[in-house]
């Protein structure tokens, strides 16, 4: 059954909610910007066993942040943001679950499969998340790169899901075009990742109350999770509660 996963965004050393298409290296279009540190989300969490949820760095200047984060909820938090061979056995040790992987698999707009068997001989298929976030384009939806501003050859489908899933633990999938907009989820791809994925997929975007958590559970037929930003509470959202959540995920058990 889906189940809500939870998130902690960092731009700037910041805790933030962003729109995801403003992304750029001049900034970006700013939902929320937290008064509290990254740990004290981590912690938040962990209290609530929440688990699965994500740290993602989107762009410099936050380490310290995502660092303290890791270790404030040892095993408990995944990273992503700029994570590659060099780098990702630092974020497991300092207690991230999993990393999770995207602009490094690329080189320009194509994909490459020499730095997929790199970044596993690492860290491992078991802990190893492909972010697959993506754009619409004419053909459906490509994956998007370098804080979603790079759009890439590579396509959702069948054939790029099934190869990659031999690769990795988990899917992450972030609609960039719909990502703080809290209009929507992106409901054909949605409906997509459930038909196609054979491991866990976590999507984001769009989310903006408890009903968007029931729709995903529908569409997806209970195969994908969903990870809801700046409609929650305590990202100051008001469409929905961390409680109703929470309530959320032990009802589906």
């Amino acid at each position: 059954m889906t189940q809500f996963r939870p998130c902690i965004d960092l731009h700037q050393g910041q805790v933030k909610q962003i729109v995801g298409g403003s992304l750029s290296d001049a900034g970006a279009d700013t939902n929320f910007v937290s008064s509290q540190d990254a740990a004290w989300y981590a912690r938040l969490y962990h209290d609530h066993n929440l688990h699965g949820g994500h740290v993602i760095a989107l762009g410099p200047g936050n380490e310290e942040q995502a660092l303290a984060a890791l270790q404030a909820w040892p095993g408990g938090l995944q990273f992503g943001g700029g994570v590659n061979p060099g780098n990702a056995e630092k974020y497991l040790q300092a207690g991230a679950s999993h990393v999770i992987v995207t602009s490094y698999l690329f080189e320009g707009e194509a994909f490459s499969w020499q730095r997929l068997e790199e970044i596993k001989s690492v860290v491992g298929r078991e802990r190893l998340v492909l972010d697959l976030s993506c754009r619409r384009t004419g053909k459906g939806w490509n994956i998007a790169t370098n804080r979603w501003q790079t759009v890439t050859a590579t396509r959702i489908s069948a054939e790029t899901l099934a190869e990659l899933s031999q690769h990795c633990a988990e899917f992450l999938v972030h609609a960039a075009d719909v990502e703080g907009l809290q209009a929507g989820i992106d409901e054909p791809l949605v409906t997509l990742l459930g038909e196609l994925c054979h491991i866990p997929v976590t999507y984001a975007g769009g989310a903006r109350n408890l009903d968007d958590l029931k729709l995903v559970d529908r569409l997806s037929a209970g195969k994908v999770d969903l990870t809801i930003g700046s409609a929650l509470d305590i990202f100051g959202g008001s469409g929905v509660s961390l409680a109703e959540c929470i309530a959320w995920n032990q009802e589906q058990g």
